[in-house]
């Protein structure tokens, strides 16, 4: 077993003396795996293989999910501790995001509340912040008023996905004749599935065969889509993947 050990601590500097070559790493790189295969093999991986994967977007994505998984409140924490070393308004802000992912919006609303009160209250981020907070609390003639001030200090907020997506999904929720309008505006700047996603889910809420018809090709094409996806963005739109699979296995033939 010993002989096993020794012979692949070697194997594995060998490999990473190929990587060091292939991306041109300084030679002392060489001699610190070769000679030292076991503590060599460690460090090359601290100092030259972990930052690069980080750098990476699937790197970055797969360092946060680890992250979040090996330590979900780190971020919530790291917000109150700076919040609490110096109650900026930016840290305030940040505190009030942390809130909101951590699935505290009652809290995260006070944060933001308390910021757009003062000289940053026309601040986009801010106002955003505020609106996401105020529609995850069922407040949605808040957000929408919000969101008008939104638009009004920021008018190309209009043209950015996540403000235009929940405007129109707070206009869904208060029955607005404008929602229609609000998402077919949210589709010309969507990043990602969501908006198709959640315009289907609505229009087949319609009444109209139409719109049944509409929210069935939305569905189809996210599904359509995914085929194409890269990992990173099938992983980030995994959620409207499945509810458009949902969706579709559901709405009756036609």
């Amino acid at each position: 077993m010993s002989y096993f050990g020794i012979g692949l601590h070697v194997i594995i500097a060998i490999c990473l003396a190929v990587h060091a070559v292939h991306t041109r790493q300084n030679i002392y790189w060489l001699f610190i795996l070769f000679f030292f295969p076991l503590l060599g093999s460690v460090v090359y991986f601290f100092a030259v293989l972990l930052p690069g994967f980080r750098q990476s977007r699937s790197g970055y994505a797969a360092s946060r999910a680890i992250a979040q998984l090996v330590d979900p409140d780190r971020a919530l924490r790291e917000a109150h501790a700076e919040f609490d070393r110096a109650p900026t308004v930016q840290h305030r802000m940040r505190l009030g995001a942390a809130l909101l992912a951590a699935g505290r919006p009652g809290e995260a609303l006070e944060h933001y509340q308390a910021a757009a009160n003062g000289p940053f209250a026309d601040d986009p981020g801010l106002l955003l912040g505020l609106a996401q907070a105020q529609f995850a609390v069922a407040q949605h003639a808040a957000a929408s008023a919000t969101l008008t001030r939104l638009f009004n200090a920021n008018p190309q907020a209009r043209n950015q996905g996540e403000p235009a997506l929940l405007h129109a999904r707070t206009l869904a929720a208060l029955g607005s004749a404008d929602t229609r309008a609000a998402f077919e505006a949210a589709l010309k700047c969507a990043g990602d599935a969501a908006p198709r996603c959640l315009f289907a889910d609505w229009l087949a809420k319609q009444g109209d065969q139409a719109d049944h018809d509409r929210a069935r090709s939305l569905y189809a094409d996210i599904v359509h889509d995914a085929k194409y996806w890269p990992r990173h963005a099938r992983d980030h739109n995994r959620e409207w993947l499945q509810r458009a699979q949902s969706a579709l296995a559901s709405m009756p033939a036609r």
